[in-house]
């Protein structure tokens, strides 16, 4: 009779084991599309923010390239043979750069 005892109660464990896994398995099933609307939810609000701090960061960059533009204009017309002659410095440099790589 133990035997049989023991057969009867590995069974029952058997079945009380997959019930349980079962259970888990309806409140994995129930819990997906909470879950799902809410990495949804993080989604959209993450995306707002980038979008926000996108928009400051290109209208700073904007910003800053319209007051080098303006410096720029200001020297030419203050200095119009100095910034040629550093303009044009500047590019052959930049030519005896890639010149280089060439060889």
């Amino acid at each position: 009779m133990s035997a049989a005892n023991s057969v009867n109660s590995a069974a029952k464990n058997a079945r009380r084991t997959v019930d349980d896994a079962r259970a888990f398995g309806d409140d994995v099933r129930d819990a997906v599309p909470e879950l799902k609307r809410a990495a949804e939810r993080a989604l959209r609000e993450g995306l707002g923010q980038f979008r926000g701090q996108s928009r400051e960061t290109m209208e700073a960059a904007g910003e800053q390239l319209e007051n080098a533009r303006l410096y720029v204009i200001d020297r030419v017309q203050e200095r119009p043979f100095t910034t040629t002659l550093a303009a044009l410095g500047a590019g052959f440099l930049i030519g005896l750069l890639f010149a280089g790589r060439r060889r």
